[in-house]
């Protein structure tokens, strides 16, 4: 069985996390990035590093192929939003809903793809995971789905960092968040609020 010292389940194009992998520069990573373009820029902007593996997948409740919509690299540029790469979703709306008057998304700009979906089980299987020091989530409102799978029996992590902000909806929070933080404090973990985005949940 492996150890892994960084999971990131939405790595978009690598550069936010530059940090993380240089922290774990010593330890195995895995990236699971689901848009052809952003998989391109991580080998791009990650290239010093030799110790991460990527998976261009997506995390779900089964294993499955489910379509997948992301903005265009086209669109990137013209939307003059960096973080335009990282919007994906399984739900076309989701990413239209960021529409604003600075970011004029339109459904010219999104692209659909069908893309493999595992299961969190799987991919822990795959890469003989026993254990992981910290996983963080990203995924545009998937969160739900991904950590109410993952059993916590099966695999020892120590932290997890996950965005909260579209758990039960666009830029909603109720029920889902909910249930999630409730099994991750049955599990041991302690909750904590970093920001308005982000909830770190700490094994004790």
């Amino acid at each position: 069985m492996t150890h892994f010292g960084l999971v990131v389940i939405g790595a978009h194009i690598g550069v936010h996390i530059k940090d993380e992998i240089e922290n774990f520069k010593n330890e195995k990573v895995l990236l699971i990035e689901p848009v052809p373009h952003n998989v391109n820029a991580i080998k791009k902007n990650l290239l010093e590093y030799k110790n991460f593996i990527i998976e261009q997948i997506t995390l779900g409740i089964k294993k499955e192929t489910r379509d997948f919509y992301f903005i265009k690299e086209d669109s990137i540029s013209k939307l003059k939003k960096h973080w335009a790469s990282g919007i994906g979703s399984f739900k076309k709306d989701h990413i239209l809903s960021h529409k604003s008057k600075r970011f004029k998304v339109e459904e010219i700009d999104i692209q659909k793809t069908s893309i493999q979906c595992l299961r969190f089980q799987d991919l822990v299987d795959k890469h003989s995971i026993d254990s992981i020091y910290k996983l963080l989530i990203d995924v545009e409102g998937s969160e739900y789905e991904i950590l109410k799978d993952i059993d916590l029996s099966k695999v020892n992590i120590k932290k997890i960092i996950f965005e909260h902000k579209h758990f039960d909806g666009y830029f909603k929070q109720g029920e889902k968040l909910n249930e999630i933080t409730d099994k991750l404090k049955k599990n041991n973990y302690k909750i904590t609020k970093l920001d308005e985005e982000n909830i770190l949940a700490e094994k004790f």
